[in-house]
């Protein structure tokens, strides 16, 4: 099985303004000078590459989560979902944050147990301890 795009990349040097405004606003925030394939096959939609793009650096900006936290939590459902890409993706992003093999392994550790026990829980349908509902704030 080939790993191929169902659409060609748009390299920078034949993407439109539009999206050259936006490949230089996301090589300027991550301080980098290249741009991964997702970004270049979104790009064949404009309107969607733009909102993709400033809802990502929305999200992962620094807030009451640290950005490694954010990452950590970014591979955990891309493992979950099963988007190579995207695990490879962020995996590298949480290593480039500090995470450690060790951290590695633990958070599939937790992301497997976490798996196991939902579809464990789903099966079984036990009712919800009242003690875990909030109360009304």
């Amino acid at each position: 099985m080939t790993n191929a795009p169902l659409v060609p990349l748009i390299e920078y040097e034949s993407a439109s303004d539009e999206v050259r405004a936006v490949y230089d606003d996301i090589m300027q925030t991550r301080g980098t000078d290249w741009i991964n394939n997702f970004w270049k096959v979104l790009a064949h939609d404009p309107m969607a590459l733009k909102r993709t793009w400033e809802d990502a650096k929305q999200v992962m900006a620094p807030g009451a989560l640290d950005p490694l936290t954010k990452e950590l939590v970014y591979v955990a459902v891309s493992v979950t979902n099963g988007c190579e890409y995207c695990t490879y993706s962020h995996t590298a992003a949480a290593r480039a944050k500090g995470m450690s093999d060790a951290q590695f392994m633990e958070l599939l550790a937790v992301v497997g147990m976490a798996n196991e026990t939902n579809r464990l829980v789903n099966g079984l349908r036990p009712p919800v301890d009242p003690q875990f509902i909030p109360e009304h704030r």
